[in-house]
C-alpha cells in the first residue's frame, strides 16, 4: 500500500435517488451525492463549467498600468522580450503573449532562460544580453513576482519590465512599470487560481478590450488549457470555463505543433481530455524544458511548417524518453540511501552528478513512496540547486520562508517550490525544515490518507457509465477524476509491462473480467501472485484498442484483500472501541434468537461436571458452529456472550487469548431483546444513530 489509510466518502442514498430521478445516470448520480452535490440544479451547474464566468481581467492590481505600458510600446513600435520559465505553463505562457502581440503588430522577441545553464526566472545575464539586443520592455510570463534586484538592473539600464506571474510573493514586490499578480495582498481579483499561462491570458485580453474577447479567447485557450492543467491548478472558477474552452479547441486540434504532438503520442483518434493533456502531453512538453531545451517545445508551439512540426513532435517525445531513463536511475538510487540511512519528517537529499531539470520529478516520486516533503538538491561548485515537492497539506513556501536566513533564493507554490542554498548550509537546512514540519504537524505523523469516492461493485464498470462520467471533465484540484473501490478482485494474470516500469493485471470480480493497469510498480514488491485477492482503489478508464472499448483500471493503490474472518473481526474491533457502525455492520453483528439458543445450549452441555467453560474465542464460536451446524462467526459469538454476560446469564473471565465462562443459576425469564448492546444495534439500524 503506498498510503496508510483508505478513506471512503459517506454514501447518500437519498441524494443519489433524487439525481437518478432527475436523469443522472447512476454512478455519476451517486459520485456526485457522495462529494455532497445532491441537488439536481447544483449538478447541473458542476458538469456545466461555460456557466462559470471570467471575471474581469481589469480587476487585476496593476493591469490599467501593464496595459498602458504594452500599448505604448505597440505604438512606438519599441522591441518587447516575453519572458518565460521552462516549464509547460512558463512555455505556453511565453508562446501565447508572443503570437498575440506579434498579431498586433508588436517586435516581440521570445526568451526562456535554460534551466541547466541559467536557472529559474529573470537573471541579470539576460537582462543584460536583453538590453544589448535594444530591448525596450521585458514582459515576464510566470515568473518574475521575486526579480526585485533584475528589475532594478533593468531599470538601470533603461529598460520597462512588465512582471505577470502567478506565484506566491515576498514582503518586497519588484519596482516595475507593472506587477500582475492575482496572489498580490493587494489584489482585488476574485479568483486567485489563475496559471501563469492564465495570467497571461488575461493580460492579452485587456490589451486587446472587451469587444475582442470572444476572438481572444478562441484563439488562445488551447495553450491556456494546457499550461493550467500542466501546472495543476485548481479546476474550479475562471480556471474550468478556460480549460473546458480549451479542451474543444483540441478536439481536434487547430495548432498545427499541438496536433503533431498529440499524433505523435499515440492520442489522435481518442478525445484530448485534462488527463490526457495532464499525463501524456505535459510531461513531453515539460521534457524540453527539464533537458535544457525549452526552445524546442516553443518552436513547435509558434511554428508554420507541417514538416518542421513533426520533426519538433518526435524530438519532444525522445527527450520525454530520455527523461524517463535518467528520473529512473536517480529514483532507484535516492531509494537505495533511504534504505541504508532512513529520515524521518522530511527527506532531504543532495547530490553532485544529479540532473538538475529531473529532480522535482524524483522528488515528487519519492514524497509519495515516504508520505513526507522531499527536498533533492543538486550540488555544483559549492552551491545546491533544490526542487522541493509537498506531501500532507504543507505549504512548501510558507516552510522555505521559515528557513529563509539559510537560503539564498527561493520561490514557488504550496506544493512545489525551487531554491538555492549554499552546499555548507544543507545540514542546518534539513534540520530546520525537520522542525518546521513537525511544527507544522504539532508532532504528529504525516496524514497518509487517500480520499475515495465510493466502493463500486463489477456491474457498475460498463463503457457507458464511464462515458457519462466524462461530463465531470475537466477535472483537477477541486473537481479531481473519480477514485473507486473494488473489494476482493481475484488476480488471474499479472506482467511488467513499459520496459519492466508498469504493472499489468486482469482481474475478475463476481465474475467480471477486468484489465488494470499500475504504472511505476512492480508485483513481486507488492505481494501479488495469481490467485490472490485485492482490494484495489483506481481511477476509472476507457481503453480503445483496435475499435474495442472496455473498461480499464487505472490502479491508484492496491493491498492484499482481508479475509472474511479478518473483516468479521475489524467489524467487532470497530464495535467495541465505541466507533459508528453503519447499517450493514449493525445488521451483521446483530445475533438471531437462534444464535442465542444455540451457544446457550452448548454452554449449558459443556458445563455438565464442571463449573466452568475455558477456551479461545474462535474455537469456541467453532465448536458451537458444529453443534448447531450454523455458519462460523466468532465476532457474533463474542457478542452473544457480551449480552449474555450483560443481562446476568453468565460470567466472562477475559484473559489475554482467552476467555473462561461461568454459567449462573437465574430462576426467573430474561428478556434478552432489554439488552443494552441489542437495542444499540436496533437503533443503527432503524436509522436512530
Amino acid at each position: 500500500m503506498k498510503y496508510k489509510q483508505w478513506q471512503v466518502a459517506a454514501p447518500c442514498p437519498d441524494g443519489q435517488l433524487a439525481l437518478e430521478h432527475a436523469g443522472f445516470p447512476p454512478l455519476l448520480a451517486g459520485l456526485l451525492a457522495a462529494r455532497g452535490v445532491v441537488l439536481p440544479e447544483d449538478a447541473r451547474r458542476l458538469l456545466n463549467p461555460d456557466s462559470e464566468p471570467i471575471p474581469d481581467p481589469m480587476l487585476l492590481k496593476d493591469m490599467d498600468r501593464a496595459v498602458r505600458r504594452i500599448t505604448l510600446a505597440l505604438e512606438l513600435g519599441e522591441l518587447i522580450a516575453v519572458y518565460g520559465d521552462y516549464d509547460v505553463d512558463g512555455i505556453t505562457s511565453t508562446c501565447l503573449l508572443t503570437q498575440f502581440l506579434t498579431a498586433r503588430g508588436g517586435r516581440i522577441i521570445p526568451y526562456i532562460p535554460s534551466r541547466l545553464g541559467e536557472g529559474y526566472g529573470l537573471n541579470q545575464e539576460a537582462v543584460q544580453t536583453l538590453a544589448e539586443q535594444g530591448v525596450a520592455l521585458i514582459i515576464t510570463v510566470d515568473c518574475g513576482i521575486t526579480a526585485v534586484e533584475e528589475t532594478a538592473l533593468a531599470a538601470s539600464l533603461g529598460l520597462d519590465v512588465v512582471i505577470t506571474d502567478h506565484h506566491a510573493c515576498k514582503e518586497v514586490l519588484p519596482a516595475a512599470a507593472a506587477v500582475v499578480d492575482p496572489h498580490r495582498p493587494d489584489c482585488p481579483y476574485p479568483f486567485k487560481g489563475l496559471a501563469g499561462v492564465g495570467v497571461a491570458l488575461m493580460l492579452a485580453l485587456a490589451v486587446a478590450g472587451p469587444s475582442e474577447t470572444s476572438s481572444v479567447l478562441d484563439k488562445f485557450c488551447d495553450l491556456a488549457a494546457v499550461g493550467t492543467v500542466a501546472d495543476v491548478m485548481p479546476m474550479t472558477g475562471a480556471n474550468r470555463a478556460i480549460v473546458s474552452l480549451g479542451l474543444r479547441r483540441l478536439n481536434p486540434p487547430r495548432r498545427l505543433g499541438l496536433a503533431s504532438l498529440i499524433r505523435c503520442a499515440g492520442l489522435e483518434d481518442r478525445p484530448v481530455t485534462s488527463v490526457s493533456v495532464g499525463y501524456t502531453l505535459a510531461p513531453r512538453i515539460n521534457a524540453s524544458g527539464r533537458m535544457g531545451m525549452a526552445e524546442v517545445a516553443a518552436e513547435l508551439f509558434l511554428t508554420h511548417d507541417p514538416a518542421r512540426a513533426e520533426e519538433l513532435a518526435a524530438q519532444l517525445c525522445e527527450l520525454n524518453r530520455e527523461r524517463q531513463d535518467i528520473e529512473g536511475e536517480i529514483f532507484q538510487q535516492c531509494v537505495q540511501h533511504l534504505e541504508e540511512a532512513p529520515q524521518q519528517g522530511a527527506i532531504v537529499l543532495a547530490g553532485d552528478q544529479w540532473h538538475q531539470g529531473v529532480v522535482g520529478i524524483v522528488a515528487s516520486r519519492l514524497a509519495e513512496k515516504y508520505a513526507c516533503p522531499c527536498f533533492m538538491i543538486c550540488l555544483d561548485g559549492g552551491m545546491g540547486k533544490g526542487s522541493c515537492r509537498s506531501w500532507g497539506d504543507i505549504n512548501l513556501f510558507e516552510l522555505l520562508s521559515a528557513c529563509a536566513p539559510l537560503l539564498e533564493n527561493f520561490g514557488g507554490h504550496a506544493l512545489a517550490a525551487g531554491f538555492t542554498v549554499k552546499e555548507e548550509n544543507i545540514p542546518a537546512l534539513a534540520l530546520a525544515l525537520r522542525r518546521a514540519v513537525a511544527e507544522s504537524c504539532h508532532g504528529q505523523p504525516l496524514p497518509s490518507v487517500l480520499d475515495i469516492d465510493l466502493a463500486v461493485a463489477p456491474h457498475h464498470l460498463t463503457v457507458e457509465a464511464m462515458e457519462a462520467l466524462d461530463l465531470l471533465e475537466p477535472c483537477g484540484t477541486g473537481n479531481p477524476r473519480p477514485v473507486f473501490l473494488l473489494q476482493g478482485a481475484q488476480v488471474h494474470t499479472m506482467s511488467q509491462v513499459g520496459r519492466g516500469r508498469h504493472l499489468k493485471l486482469r482481474l475478475e470480480s463476481r465474475g467480471v473480467p477486468l484489465d488494470a493497469i499500475y504504472f511505476s510498480s512492480q508485483g513481486a514488491e507488492l505481494g501479488l501472485y495469481p490467485g490472490c485477492r485485492v482490494d484495489v482503489v483506481f481511477y476509472p478508464q476507457i481503453n480503445d484498442f483496435r475499435g474495442v472499448r472496455t473498461v480499464q483500471l487505472q490502479v491508484v493503490d492496491l493491498r492484499l484483500a482481508p479475509s472474511r474472518a479478518q473483516l468479521e473481526q475489524a467489524i467487532y474491533d470497530k464495535y467495541s472501541r465505541g466507533e459508528p457502525l453503519t447499517c450493514e455492520e449493525a445488521r451483521f453483528l446483530l445475533p438471531s434468537r437462534g444464535d442465542f439458543v444455540g451457544l446457550y445450549r452448548w454452554l449449558e452441555r459443556q458445563s455438565t461436571g464442571c463449573t466452568v467453560v475455558e477456551d479461545t474465542p474462535a474455537r469456541i464460536a467453532r465448536a458451537v458452529s458444529r453443534a448447531t451446524r450454523q455458519r462460523e462467526v466468532p465476532a457474533r459469538t463474542m457478542l452473544c456472550l457480551e449480552v449474555l454476560e450483560e443481562r446476568g446469564l453468565i460470567l466472562l473471565n477475559r484473559r489475554t487469548d482467552r476467555i473462561q465462562i461461568t454459567l449462573r443459576q437465574v430462576e426467573q425469564k430474561v428478556d434478552l431483546e432489554a439488552s443494552e448492546i441489542i437495542r444499540r444495534l436496533r437503533k443503527i439500524l432503524e436509522g436512530g444513530l
